[in-house]
């Protein structure tokens, strides 16, 4: 469709030509294993593998030795909830907002998980995050940028929070990683996850972000090549990290297209994006609001995302409709049941941002929800 307006970049985002051309580089005249040929279009791709390693890494102001590929943020996750010692801790504090993905994997890995609440408009309330940690606590999972609300985390004051107690900070980057320029590591957080396909690379590919001296504490989460040091049938030994968390051949494309999307997003520059989106945030905010009948949710600084409810009409409905107007834009509980129990929907709408976005997009949104009050009256 000519006329098509993408507003669901906090699912996924498009992909910029150049990784196109990256990932199909790398499938074709450059394809190759890595860390096991000696032949020289295997090492040339090795060189390219730990090249996207240290890309990553350099992004959140990290060190290559302590970024594992994952398949996405929700295997980093996993792999730190199944993984890290307990020390005698069993329980584990999130938040309200949070995506399953920063839920579940606790409760399959056997903790104990208390949830903080919000504020009015849609903050981690850190207040009550202090007053809740113990000494019971293991770590604290916090979304640094919300999926359904967009709000962004006070990272400093959650690391002295969770670390008062001796607990750890996990952040779940996946949308603050594609539109804020913040050196992680420095703000205090002790693991960091995201995902590729979010910052304008591929599906299939994520990282977690480790300090050394945890990575170093933690097994390997699955056993095969690539992750060893010595097999015997009596027992195996381990690689340091990352490698002993990356078994068996790795997603070999999906680093080189993550690369180019970093590369991508650095030019443009992470500032960039961010003022740009949060200009057609207030945009959207103000022109939602002046319509009448519109909820809108989360508070008003929010990072690249809208989400929002037409009176008396299912999030779906409004969807679809917006569909035929050539606007595409999520709808449904986003992956975070908890936060809709929270706002008291079963359901919301979400228009998200990317660095494509512009103000065509916003008022294609809006002569679209028009629209949805019209034919529903």
């Amino acid at each position: 469709m000519a006329d098509w307006h993408y507003l669901d970049s906090a699912a996924t985002a498009q992909k910029p030509q150049a990784v196109i051309e990256a990932i199909a580089q790398a499938y074709g005249p450059d394809y190759a294993t890595v860390h096991r040929g000696v032949y020289q279009r295997s090492s040339d791709m090795t060189a390219r593998y730990e090249a996207a390693r240290d890309a990553a890494a350099r992004l959140i102001g990290g060190q290559p030795n302590e970024l594992v590929f994952t398949r996405g943020a929700t295997e980093a996750i996993n792999l730190v909830a199944r993984t890290l010692p307990k020390n005698g801790r069993n329980r584990v504090l999130v938040s309200q907002l949070e995506h399953h993905s920063n839920i579940v994997p606790w409760q399959l890995a056997g903790f104990e998980v208390d949830a903080v609440p919000l504020t009015a408009d849609g903050q981690i309330d850190l207040d009550a995050a202090e007053a809740m940690i113990t000494e019971e606590h293991c770590l604290v999972g916090f979304a640094h940028v919300s999926n359904v609300l967009g709000s962004i985390l006070d990272v400093r004051r959650a690391a002295e929070i969770a670390h008062s107690k001796g607990a750890l900070l996990l952040l779940d980057g996946c949308q603050a990683a594609p539109r804020l320029d913040v050196t992680f590591v420095t703000l205090g957080a002790d693991f960091y996850a995201f995902s590729g396909h979010k910052i304008y690379g591929p599906t299939g590919i994520g990282c977690l972000w480790g300090r050394s001296e945890l990575l170093a504490q933690m097994p390997p989460l699955q056993g095969g090549g690539a992750m060893i040091e010595k097999v015997t049938f009596e027992e195996s030994t381990f690689l340091d990290p990352p490698a002993r968390f990356e078994a068996g051949t790795p997603h070999i494309v999906g680093a080189v297209g993550l690369h180019a999307a970093i590369d991508w997003v650095r030019e443009i520059g992470l500032g960039a994006i961010h003022a740009h989106e949060s200009a057609l945030v207030a945009e959207t905010r103000a022109a939602l609001r002046s319509i009448g009948g519109v909820t809108v949710y989360g508070p008003d600084d929010s990072a690249g995302i809208v989400s929002f409810n037409v009176d008396g009409v299912h999030p779906h409905d409004t969807a679809t409709i917006l569909d035929d107007a050539g606007v595409a834009v999520r709808a449904g509980h986003h992956c975070a049941q908890p936060l809709m129990r929270w706002l008291g929907v079963e359901a919301t709408a979400r228009a998200s941002f990317a660095a494509h976005s512009d103000s065509s997009d916003v008022e294609a949104l809006v002569r679209g929800i028009e629209q949805v009050k019209r034919i529903f009256g």
